[in-house]
C-alpha cells in the first residue's frame, strides 16, 4: 500500500560519477553493483587518540562534520539513567570560548542538518557547513570537546533538565509511548545495561548534579573516545593541519573509562505481559534479544525480519492484512546495536478482532518460517531493498544517513569505515539456508561473546590554541542550482528536467493540480483512500505482484499531497529505469480499485482515524482548519487528510474512480525528473510510459473554487479533554490575507525569528528559559491561496495556562513595540542564505524545489536569486509585513489536555473557553 502523506506531513553522493553495470540482475543486486557503492576515504589518528576520517566529494561546496563519541545510555550506571542524553543537550548550550546557543552559531555559518542524537552505544553531533565556514565549525566542535566544563553551570543544567523531561513527557504522551519501556524490561534482566531506555527516568534526571554531569564529560568525552569525519569539499591534505590545530592540544580522556559489559541474555521461557494505554486499537509485539552489529548472523536475521513483516509483500502482511484482514498493519525489523540486537515483529489489530487471533497467526507463520525457510526470490528482493536503500542514502555527505554517518558508524563499531560494504556483500551472498538457520537459532534463544582490547598510550600534542577569537568565516559560495530543461510529451504533459549524476538514481514525480483542497467535502478522505489504493492492484498486476516487482527493481513508489497538489513519485535505479517506469505508469494510470482491496484498505484508514482520535497532536490538526477557514473552504478540512469515520465509510468504488478521472489525468499533470540521465535519454521512456495517455472525454477536469476566508472575529480557546495527559498540546492559527503565490519574502522571513527556528523567541522562552516544552514553533505554510499561520506548543500540564499567556505576549510584542531587530534580521538572512549551497545537494531536494516552483508560479532561477533578494530586505519592511498579517487577537487556540487540570488555568486568561 502506498503510504499517504498529508499536507502537514514532513513535506543520493559518491566521489565520482557512479559507473554501474548496464543492468542490475532481475533476481537481486549483483556483486558488481555492490562493488560500485564506495566511499573512498583517508584515515589518520592524532597522538591524543582522535580518529579522523576524510572523504572528498566536490559536487557541492559544503563539508559534513560528524563527531561520534563512543558512549551512550548503556554506559550509565544504576541511578544515573538519562545522563548520556542530558549531556547531549548541554553540548548545545555553549563552551568556554563560544558561550552561546550552538544553533545560533550554526545559523551564522549557514549550516544545514545541524543536530545531535543519543542512543544506547553512541552520542553523535553533526552539521553540514559551506566550505568557507569549515574552520569556524572545527573551532566550535573542538571547543566543546576540550573546553566545555567552564561553561556549564547550574542554570544551564536546570534548563536542559526541564527540556529533557518535557521531551520524555512528549514521548510518553503519544499512543504506544510506554511500549519501549516494557520491551526493554521484558528482554533484559535487572543488571543488563540495555534494560533502561536512553531517555532515562524522571527520578534520575531530577537527581543529576552538576558534578555528576562534569564527571560524565571527563570520563567519556576525550578525543581518544571519539571519531571525527569530514566529508565533502575537503581532502586529507587540507583537513589534517586544521584538525591538528583545533583538536591536537586537547588532552585524552581515561584510556579505560570502565565501559559496562553487555551480553545477549538467553531465556528459556517467553515473558508475557498485558498493559493498557490510550490507543485506538490493540497492537501485538514479538521481540527477541539477538547478537549485535558485527555478528555473522546479523544480516540473516535482518533478512528474516523483512521477509516476515516488512512491506506489503511480506508474509505476515499478506496473511494478516491482505488475506485474513485481521490486522491493519504489520512491521518487522532488526535493531542492531553494538553488543546486542533487538529483533521485532509487530501488528496492529483490526478493531473488533481478538488480539489472541493475531498473536496465534504470527506464531504460526514464524514457526513455519523456522521450519521451512524463505524462498530464493524472497531473499533476493530483500537484498535489492538493502542495496538500493543504501545507494540513495549515500547521495548526501551529511545529515542523518549520509556518507559521514556511514563512515563514522563503521569506524566506531567495527573499526572499519567501510563496514557497510561488508554488510551489503553479506546481503547479496545471502542464502535461504542461512536465513532459516538464523531464524531457527535466534527466534527462540541465543548468546553473544564480547571482547575488549586495551588502548595504547595516548598523549596530547601540539601547541595550545589561542581560543579568544574564533576563525573568520570565509566568503560563502553562491548557489549553483542545476540547469533546468523543458520538453513536452505528445499528449501535452510538460516535462521539467534537471541532471544529477552523483549516484545511479533517477527521481521522477507526477504532479497533479489537486491536493487536499480537491478532497470532496461530502466524502472527506477520498483522496487518501484513492492514493493508498494505487499500488493495491492495476488492470494488469495484482498488489503482491506490484510489491514484488518494486523490490526486484530496487524501486520506490509513493504518493502524497500538500494543500494544492497531489504527487506520485518514483525513485529508480538508473540501470532499471525503463522497467521501473513501466511499473510506475501502470500504477498512476490504471489502478483497478478492486472492491475487496477497497474494503481492506478502508478498514486500515478507519483504524488510522481511530488512532488519530487518541493522539493529542492529531486531534488538534483535525479540529483547527475547519474552524479557521470554514467547513466549505477548500482548505477547511482536517490536516491529517484521512477524513472522518462517516465520510470514509460512505466512499464507493465509483467515488474513487471519479476522483481519479477528474484529477489524476494527463491534462492536469506535470512531470518532473531529476537524476542520473539526460533529457534526451528520458524523453523516449516517458513517451512510452505516458505519451498515449488520454483523459476521459466524458468527465470534466476537476476545479477548485476559492473565496476569501475572513479571520476569526476574536480569539478563543477550544479545550479538548484528554484525561490523565501529562502534557497539553497547544495548536493555534488563522488564515492570513497573503497568498503563497504572492511570494511574500518579507513575511516568510518575519516568521523565522518569531517561531520558525530553534533559536526563535517562542522556543527560547518556553524551552530554553522556562523548560516548559520540548519545542515550540510557528509556520506560514506556502499554500497557493491564503496561507495559514500556525503555532504548535506541547507543554507540561501544570504550565498550560502560563505557557499560552507567554505565547500571546511574545507574539503581541513581536508585531508591536518589540519587532524584529537588525541583529535578528542579520542572523536570519545569513542563516537562510548560507544554507542554500547545501540545501539542494540531493536529487530529491532539487525535485522538491522544481515542484514548488511550478506550484507557486516561481521562475527557474528562484533558488539562485534567493540570497540576493534576502539581502534587499530591511527590518522596517519585515516588521511592517509582520504587523499587517500576524495578529494574536485573531488566533483560535486548540488545547488538547486534561481538562480538569487545564481549564482553571485557561479561564484566567480572559478568553472564551469552549470544551469539547
Amino acid at each position: 500500500m502506498i503510504r499517504f502523506v498529508s499536507a502537514l506531513a514532513a513535506l543520493l553522493a559518491l566521489a565520482a560519477p557512479f559507473a554501474a553495470p548496464a543492468r542490475a540482475a532481475a533476481d537481486g543486486p549483483s556483486p558488481e553493483l555492490v562493488a560500485e557503492v564506495d566511499i573512498p576515504y583517508e584515515r589518520f589518528v592524532l597522538p591524543n587518540g582522535l580518529t579522523v576520517i576524510t572523504h572528498t566529494d566536490r559536487k557541492a561546496p559544503v563539508v559534513a562534520v560528524s563527531v561520534w563519541y563512543h558512549v551512550g545510555s548503556k554506559e550509565e550506571p544504576a541511578g544515573k539513567t538519562g545522563f548520556a542524553h542530558l549531556f547531549e543537550h548541554l553540548m548545545f548550550n555553549g563552551s568556554e570560548n563560544a558561550d552561546g546557543e550552538w544553533f545560533q552559531a550554526m545559523q551564522a555559518l549557514g549550516a544545514t542538518d545541524s543536530n545531535g542524537t543519543t542512543w544506547f552505544d553512541r552520542t553523535n553531533y553533526f552539521e553540514t557547513v559551506p566550505t568557507p565556514a569549515l574552520e569556524r565549525a572545527l573551532f566550535l566542535e573542538s571547543d566543546r570537546m576540550g573546553h566545555l566544563l567552564g561553561a556549564i553551570d547550574q542554570q544551564k543544567l536546570d534548563q536542559q533538565r526541564g527540556v529533557v523531561q518535557n521531551e520524555k513527557r512528549q514521548g510518553d504522551n503519544q499512543p504506544y509511548g510506554m511500549v519501549w519501556y516494557h520491551i526493554l524490561e521484558g528482554l533484559f534482566p535487572e543488571e543488563h545495561p540495555y534494560r533502561h531506555p536512553t531517555i532515562g527516568s524522571m527520578a534520575d534526571l531530577d537527581a543529576a548534579s552538576l558534578e555528576d554531569v562534569k564527571d560524565w564529560f571527563r570520563t567519556w568525552y576525550g578525543p581518544n573516545n571519539a571519531v571525527l569525519v569530514l566529508a565533502g569539499d575537503i581532502d586529507a591534505a587540507t583537513a589534517r593541519p586544521l584538525v591538528e590545530t583545533y583538536f591536537g592540544a586537547i588532552p585524552p580522556g581515561p584510556p579505560n573509562p570502565g565501559r559496562i559489559e553487555a551480553w545477549v541474555p538467553r531465556r528459556t521461557a517467553t515473558v508475557t505481559e498485558v498493559m493498557q494505554d490510550q490507543v485506538s486499537s490493540a497492537r501485538v509485539y514479538r521481540t527477541w534479544a539477538v547478537p549485535g552489529t558485527e555478528d555473522a548472523g546479523t544480516q540473516a536475521l535482518s533478512t528474516a525480519a523483512a521477509i516476515l513483516a516488512s512491506g506489503p509483500s511480506s508474509r505476515l502482511y499478506t496473511r494478516l492484512v491482505r488475506d485474513e484482514q485481521i490486522a491493519t498493519s504489520v512491521g518487522g525489523y532488526l535493531q542492531d546495536l553494538e553488543a546486542v540486537g533487538i529483533l521485532q515483529v509487530q501488528a496492529d489489530v483490526k478493531p473488533g478482532v481478538d488480539p489472541a487471533r493475531v498473536k496465534n497467526a504470527i506464531d504460526e507463520e514464524i514457526a513455519r518460517f523456522r521450519a521451512e525457510g524463505p524462498t530464493e526470490d524472497e531473499v533476493a528482493r530483500v537484498a535489492m531493498r538493502a542495496v538500493s536503500g543504501t545507494i540513495r542514502g549515500l547521495e548526501q555527505v551529511g545529515g542523518f544517513s549520509g556518507k559521514a554517518v556511514t563512515l563514522a558508524e563503521g569506524q566506531l563499531y567495527a573499526g572499519d569505515p567501510l563496514f557497510f560494504k561488508t554488510q551489503l556483500a553479506d546481503y547479496v551472498a545471502m542464502t535461504p539456508e542461512r536465513v532459516q538457520g538464523a531464524a531457527e537459532s535466534w527466534m527462540g534463544t541465543g548468546g553473544y561473546d564480547l571482547t575488549v582490547l586495551p588502548a595504547g598510550d595516548l598523549t596530547a600534542s601540539g601547541q595550545p590554541l589561542d581560543r579568544t577569537q574564533p576563525p573568520a568565516i570565509g566568503q560563502l559560495p553562491a548557489l549553483d542550482f542545476p540547469d533546468v530543461e523543458r520538453a513536452t510529451l505528445s499528449n501535452g504533459i510538460p516535462v521539467t528536467f534537471a541532471r544529477r549524476e552523483a549516484v545511479p538514481v533517477v527521481e521522477i514525480s507526477t504532479q497533479f493540480d489537486a491536493g487536499d483542497a480537491a478532497d470532496p467535502h461530502d466524502r472527506l478522505g477520498t483522496q487518501a483512500l484513492m492514493l493508498s489504493l494505487l499500488d493495491e492492484g492495476t488492470e494488469t498486476r495484482s498488489a503482491i505482484e506490484i510489491a514484488e516487482e518494486e523490490e526486484r527493481l530496487g524501486a520506490g513508489i509513493g504518493a502524497g499531497s500538500d494543500y494544492d497538489t497531489t504527487t506520485v513519485g518514483l525513485s529508480a535505479l538508473t540501470p532499471n529505469l525503463a522497467e521501473s517506469l513501466d511499473l510506475y505508469a501502470d500504477i498512476v494510470r490504471r489502478p483497478a480499485f478492486a472492491q475487496d482491496e477497497i474494503d481492506r484498505v478502508r478498514a486500515i484508514q478507519l483504524a488510522a482515524i481511530d488512532s488519530e482520535m487518541t493522539d493529542p497532536q492529531s486531534l488538534a490538526l483535525r479540529i483547527l482548519p475547519p474552524l479557521i477557514y470554514g467547513e466549505d473552504h477548500p482548505y477547511g478540512i482536517p490536516l491529517t487528510g484521512t477524513g472522518t469515520r462517516e465520510s470514509v465509510a460512505a466512499i464507493t468504488r465509483a467515488d474513487l474512480e471519479r476522483f481519479h478521472a477528474r484529477w489524476m489525468r494527463p491534462d492536469n499533470a506535470r512531470l518532473f525528473v531529476v537524476g542520473d540521465t539526460t533529457l534526451a535519454e528520458i524523453m523516449p521512456m516517458l513517451e512510452d510510459a505516458f505519451g498515449d495517455w488520454r483523459a476521459d472525454a466524458g468527465i470534466a477536469r476537476g476545479t477548485k473554487s476559492f473565496t476569501p476566508a475572513p479571520p476569526p472575529a476574536g480569539s478563543r480557546i477550544i479545550l479538548v479533554d484528554r484525561p490523565s495527559s501529562p502534557q497539553s498540546f497547544i495548536f493555534a492559527g488563522y488564515p492570513l490575507q497573503a497568498k503563497g503565490a504572492d511570494d511574500d519574502l518579507a513575511l516568510s522571513v518575519a516568521n523565522i525569528p518569531l517561531g520558525g527556528i530553534f533559536t526563535s523567541r517562542l522556543n527560547m522562552n518556553l524551552r530554553e528559559e522556562k523548560g516548559w516544552s520540548y519545542g515550540v514553533g510557528t509556520s506560514i505554510s506556502a499554500t497557493r491561496e491564503q496561507m495559514p499561520f500556525y503555532l504548535s506548543a506541547p507543554v507540561q500540564t501544570d504550565k498550560t495556562g502560563a505557557a499560552l499567556a507567554e505565547l500571546r505576549s511574545e507574539i503581541a510584542a513581536y508585531v508591536g513595540d518589540s519587532p524584529i531587530t537588525p541583529q535578528e534580521l542579520s542572523q536570519t538572512t545569513a542563516f537562510l542564505a548560507g544554507r542554500q549551497p547545501g540545501a539542494y545537494e540531493s536529487a530529491s531536494a532539487v525535485l522538491s524545489a522544481l515542484e514548488s516552483n511550478a506550484r507557486l508560479g516561481r521562475p527557474d532561477d528562484y533558488q539562485e536569486t534567493y540570497a540576493a533578494r534576502l539581502a534587499d530586505l530591511d527590518a522596517a519592511g519585515i516588521a511592517a509585513r509582520a504587523a499587517a498579517e500576524i495578529d494574536p487577537g485573531k488566533l483560535l487556540w486548540v488545547v488538547v489536555g486534561d481538562a480538569a487540570k487545564v481549564r482553571p488555568q485557561l479561564e484566567q486568561l480572559g478568553l472564551p473557553v469552549e470544551e469539547r
